[in-house]
């Protein structure tokens, strides 16, 4: 649904723009696309298992190096 305004006979192009943007406000696109413009896709199912098991690995690699002392110690922060 392509929205589509034409110039009228002895329209400034300010009246031209304005009434466009009118237009726009009305038939709701505009409410639409801002709508829509933050939502992120969802993961299929594969893409999921895959960082999960990712995320297990490197728990595991961190927890083998911390029982090696390769890790610096972890900080305490005071309030």
């Amino acid at each position: 649904m392509p929205l589509e305004v034409k110039r009228q006979n002895r329209e400034t192009s300010q009246g031209l723009v304005r009434r466009f943007g009118q237009r726009l406000q009305r038939s709701g696109i505009l409410r639409k696309v801002r709508k829509n413009r933050f939502q992120k896709r969802t993961k299929s199912d594969q893409a999921k298992k895959k960082e999960a098991l990712r995320r297990e690995e490197l728990k595991k690699e961190y927890a083998k190096l911390e029982k090696l002392g390769k890790l610096p110690a972890k900080r305490t922060y005071r309030r």
